[in-house]
C-alpha cells in the first residue's frame, strides 16, 4: 500500500492478487470493496479494502463471509 488514502483498481488488484478485471466485475455484481467514482476513474480508499478483507475472512471452507 501507499500512503494515498486511495488506490487505483490497478493498485487494489496487486493487492488483493487479483485482475482489474475480476475487481470490475465484482463492482457489477455488488460483491466487491467498496469504490469511488471520479467521473469515468474509479478509485477506492485502502480503509474501504482492509474492511473488506476483513468481512470476508473465513476459518473452514464451508463458512459464510465474516463467520470467523
Amino acid at each position: 500500500m501507499t500512503e494515498s488514502p486511495l488506490a487505483t483498481a490497478a493498485e487494489v488488484a496487486e493487492y488483493l492478487r487479483t485482475t482489474t478485471a475480476k475487481l470490475a466485475n465484482d463492482r457489477y455484481r455488488g460483491i466487491g470493496p467498496k469504490f469511488v467514482k471520479h467521473g469515468r476513474r474509479v478509485l477506492y480508499r485502502w480503509a474501504d479494502v482492509l474492511a473488506w478483507t476483513e468481512a470476508n475472512l473465513m476459518q473452514r471452507t464451508d463458512d459464510r463471509p465474516g463467520a470467523a
